[in-house]
């Protein structure tokens, strides 16, 4: 009895946490995991890529996260084939595990622990304390804007599924996919004129209307979207107890109008919680599971969101494929015709 009591207090105590102190240490934490991979990642490339077959530091298996055209060529393959990509299998392993988590927490990813969110969020937390607001579109440049990112989906969908065994086989043994992590790479340490200026203006955007990128341009965003809105999550409101204050709808970074609706089901909903956390009124708005036969307190469905995505990570890391199969050796030698000007293979 007194250990279950001790049990039920703990329990207590994680649920009054503050959700969005919670939402931010996982985006943090999410944000520092990407920027330790990425370092090793450098050390590593800059390494192999000048011909050294035994560098100092291996490459880490997560950069993969970062290629997810690669990672939907493989899902593709693995359907079209029966092969699971040994190639890239951390690609495909984070792409799946996100999928999955969109599909139990909504758009859960964007909000809870993708490192480009995090970044547009504090441009936008930056712009606001600069100038005193966000910009925003009107409606009628809006709904067009946010459109843009689901024709990015259809391209690329159209373009991977119309590939055959073939095609996909071609692709994920290719060399161009062999050294697609250090191509990213040199993308940003060698970036030209144009690819700067890109860039910039997707940051000054970001500044100046929140979260430009996520909203009008993000395709895994877009595709996160869609999936979610099959999540049985729901963020409920009970209009008897609602006091019209509007706070949730301000708070919401996707301009949901929360206020308004019984169930938020929008495709732009990236569960960050922010209206639960601003309502003044409790328990106006909840968490609801399964068409509201559970709620759940919001720190506690975060906290089960995060562990749901680093334990499957984990679990696979430790037991499933994971580690790339190609060789230091072949790596080297695609980067010395990198460097003589020949473009490696699809």
């Amino acid at each position: 009895m007194d250990a279950s009591r001790t049990l039920r207090g703990i329990a207590d105590r994680v649920g009054r946490w503050p959700v969005g102190r919670v939402r931010r240490a996982s985006q943090l934490l999410s944000s520092l995991v990407s920027l330790a991979i990425g370092v090793r990642f450098a050390l590593w490339a800059e390494q192999v890529s000048s011909g050294n077959l035994h560098p100092s530091v291996s490459r880490p298996a997560g950069v993969e996260g970062w290629l997810p055209i690669s990672a939907l060529v493989s899902l593709r393959h693995w359907i079209a084939t029966g092969e699971y990509n040994l190639a890239r299998p951390a690609g495909l392993a984070i792409f799946l595990t996100i999928l999955g988590v969109s599909l139990l927490f909504k758009k859960g990813f964007c909000g809870w622990l993708c490192p480009i969110g995090f970044l547009t969020e504090l441009l936008g937390a930056a712009g606001r304390w600069a100038l005193g607001r966000n910009l925003k579109p009107p409606k009628a440049l809006d709904y067009p804007l946010r459109s843009l990112k689901y024709l990015l989906l259809g391209f690329f969908l159209l373009a991977i599924l119309g590939m055959d065994g073939r095609a996909t086989t071609a692709f994920v043994y290719g060399d161009y996919n062999a050294v697609a992590d250090i191509l990213m790479l040199r993308f940003f340490t060698r970036i030209s004129p144009t690819a700067l200026g890109v860039l910039l203006f997707l940051a000054g955007a970001a500044f100046f209307v929140r979260g430009f990128w996520c909203r009008y341009l993000c395709p895994y965003g877009a595709l996160l979207g869609i999936l979610g809105l099959a999540s049985p999550t729901r963020i409920v409101r009970r209009g008897e107890s609602c006091i019209a204050c509007r706070k949730c709808s301000r708070a919401c970074p996707a301009g949901i109008p929360v206020d308004r609706v019984a169930e938020v089901r929008s495709d732009e909903c990236i569960g960050c919680l922010d209206c639960v956390a601003a309502c003044p009124v409790r328990p106006t708005l909840e968490v609801s599971v399964v068409r509201r036969r559970w709620t759940v307190k919001p720190v506690w469905w975060g906290l089960a969101l995060m562990a749901t995505f680093w334990g499957a990570l984990l679990l696979i890391r430790a037991f499933g494929p994971w580690q790339s199969s190609i060789p230091n050796e072949r790596v080297a030698g695609i980067m010395a015709d990198v460097r003589a000007g020949r473009v490696p293979s699809h």
